[in-house]
């Protein structure tokens, strides 16, 4: 398995017989180089959306059509881009489970909001979702962007995840201290790693806080197109 961070949100995973982009946001990230953008895409099979907002779905539809590729989320956005944009979609809901190239990906909740642009403002996009994926001998979460929630507590219980990738820039999203306080509460990692941070000045800029928080989980900065493997 290997994961490689796409700047703010995104991801990719390399995990059983997938190669997923998870909230590919490139054209326009200023987290992201241009110039890597081939080699990021390569070989995706599934382009995985936690929710509508532009800094998660940017290249959602280029890809999909470029890569051949089908957009899997939240039935009500992938519906709606089905029928409005003529891609290749799996849309399903909470609780549900997709099978992609054998890692089984199932959505969870998450408490933020979701829309996309339309002529007149944001339109409804369905609800926002987190996402537990197993594979290749490990549980990851995929918190999406969402603050602290008791549905944590029986996600953690239930799916028992040793990899957190969690949402923890603050301002839309929780901040370090408060990933940190769901991550001990509610989980038992043994590998957190931070997003939807740094991008812009108005997140955190540092996950300091969080390390400093969770002594004896490796807590990985990201290094945009620097290649993990938990």
């Amino acid at each position: 398995m290997k994961l490689t961070w796409l700047g703010h949100s995104g991801f990719r995973l390399e995990i059983e017989q997938a190669v997923i982009l998870i909230d590919p946001w490139l054209t326009g990230n200023p987290a992201f180089p241009d110039d890597r953008r081939d080699e990021a895409i390569a070989g995706a099979t599934h382009i995985l959306i936690t929710h509508g907002h532009g800094d998660h779905t940017g290249d959602a539809l280029t890809l999909a059509r470029e890569l051949d590729v089908p957009l899997v989320g939240i039935f009500d956005l992938i519906s709606h881009w089905e029928k409005t944009e003529g891609i290749t979609g799996t849309g399903f809901n909470k609780g549900g489970t997709v099978d992609l190239g054998g890692a089984k990906v199932t959505m969870v909740n998450a408490s933020h909001s979701s829309s996309i642009q339309g002529p007149d403002g944001p339109v409804y996009a369905g609800r926002e979702s987190g996402y537990m994926i197993a594979g290749d001998g490990h549980v990851i979460y995929v918190s999406g962007d969402t603050d602290i929630m008791a549905d944590m507590e029986w996600m953690g219980d239930l799916h028992k995840p040793d990899i957190g990738i969690l949402c923890a820039g603050g301002h839309f999203t929780m901040d370090m201290a408060r990933a940190a306080y769901a991550a001990k509460r509610y989980f038992d990692f043994k590998t957190v790693i931070p997003c939807h941070y740094r991008t812009f000045d108005a997140l955190e800029q540092s996950a300091q806080v969080l390390i400093d928080a969770l002594p004896g989980t490796r807590v990985i900065e990201p290094v945009v197109m620097e290649a993990i493997r938990p």
